[in-house]
């Protein structure tokens, strides 16, 4: 009998074990999940707990009752991989050896890392929303938010869901407006990148949005401390941006395990191949969604997509065949923009996001890089595809790849602009 563990039952994991259980001989494989807890939050749902859009009931579930019979689960927190003798070993001293492993252990944000971050404002006038505690903090927070400067502000990339500091932004202008508050609130969005997102045309077209809406821009901004005593981001450039309500997204990094275990970056994230996820070290060992460094978003759909390159991907590899499939880093995100309107983006390691429709041609129903209602349904309606779908591992009538059927080139002006 040979042993499958994944560590994390988060997206990437859980679809992993549930495709995987169907593809892999019972008699022949044993496949382990681990996990810290049996809690699995549908973490988009954060986005919508400040504005009361969803409660906290809506976004949490249990990991065990979407994995497959046959797979077993246990509950610990790993203490370090020991990647020369196959084992994962366990906090609590337990021990599981491994013939091919999964690290899908997602990244976390770490306010810790931020000298000043932790202080006395923290879940005073500090807040986040990357976390399920933080946004329900921070809706307290917005609940007696009468005016005042409203901060949103990125610590570093990369971030998991990278546009999700531009959703805040545009639903916080909404909401503000819907109680007659804006005029008396001065929103600003602070981002260590030049622009308002990774991709030049993306960037342009957001930065557009943020214009349109008054909201103040400071970009190229490198945090080196927040001052709580006078409510001050500082910069390593010594600018100063002072805040009433500071919105921020802390550092993202990868599980502590990884640097314990000597398969980390900087930032703890599993150096692989871009197009397979097999670590660069150890040809036993994957990482899947968030866990790696590939230069794509941190975000769920990139799990999803990478995953079904990888399940054919890993039948070849443990057959001691070449792996045929090659991930693009394909990503499609809705940027919700208040007022119940979303927009799309959908684009990949070499291609910008595009206009036209998704995902069928001329049909849609989707518009990409347009703000329309469809968008936002579109969005609501992911929460159910995601519990009800892509975590039990049935299939997604979406390419893996992306396709360039129905999308148009920037145009000359955007390219311009960007």
């Amino acid at each position: 009998m040979r042993n499958l563990v994944i560590l994390g039952g988060g997206t990437a994991g859980t679809m992993i074990a549930n495709k995987l259980r169907h593809r892999l001989a019972r008699t022949e494989w044993h496949i382990t999940v681990v996990d810290r807890d049996d809690e699995h939050h549908y973490q988009p749902g954060y986005l919508f707990v400040p504005f009361g859009g969803c409660s906290p009931e809506q976004v949490v579930r249990s990991r065990h009752s979407f994995l497959p019979d046959g797979v077993d689960f246990v509950i610990g927190s790993v203490d370090m991989v020991n990647a020369e003798g196959n084992v994962v070993l366990l906090e609590d001293g337990r021990q599981l050896p491994y013939d091919q492993l999964v690290i899908a252990t997602g990244t976390t944000p770490r306010p810790d890392q931020t000298p000043g971050m932790l202080g006395l404002e923290w879940r005073r006038s500090i807040f986040d929303f990357y976390t399920l505690e933080g946004a329900e903090a921070l809706a307290d927070a917005l609940s007696r938010f009468d005016g005042g400067r409203l901060v949103v502000h990125i610590t570093e990339m990369p971030i998991k869901c990278p546009v999700a500091p531009l959703e805040f932004t545009f639903l916080a202008d909404a909401w503000l407006r819907g109680r007659g508050l804006r005029d008396r609130v001065e929103l600003v969005y602070v981002t260590p990148l030049d622009g308002a997102f990774t991709k030049p045309v993306a960037s342009a077209h957001l930065g557009g949005m943020l214009d349109e809406r008054k909201v103040l821009v400071e970009t190229d901004f490198m945090v080196e401390r927040i001052d709580d005593e006078q409510k001050m981001l500082v910069s390593y450039d010594e600018r100063e941006i002072p805040f009433d309500l500071l919105v921020t997204i802390p550092l993202n990094m990868g599980a502590d395990f990884v640097a314990r275990s000597g398969l980390g970056d900087e930032l703890n994230y599993v150096p692989v191949d871009k197009h397979t996820q097999l670590s660069r070290k150890f040809d036993n060992i994957f990482a899947i969604g968030d866990a790696s460094d590939i230069p794509a978003s941190k975000a769920g759909s990139v799990a999803h997509f990478s995953v079904e390159i990888f399940v054919d991907n890993f039948l070849q590899h443990i057959a001691g065949r070449a792996m045929t499939g090659a991930f693009d880093g394909h990503a499609n995100c809705f940027v919700e923009s208040g007022d119940d309107k979303a927009l799309l983006i959908d684009f990949n390691y070499d291609t910008e996001p595009l206009t036209g429709k998704y995902p069928l041609p001329v049909v849609g129903p989707l518009e990409l890089l347009k703000e329309t209602r469809v968008n936002h349904l579109g969005k609501l309606a992911f929460r159910w595809i995601y519990w009800n779908v892509l975590l039990p591992g049935r299939p997604v009538p979406l390419p893996a790849l992306m396709s360039m059927a129905g999308k148009h080139p920037a145009t000359q002006r955007e390219k311009q602009e960007a």
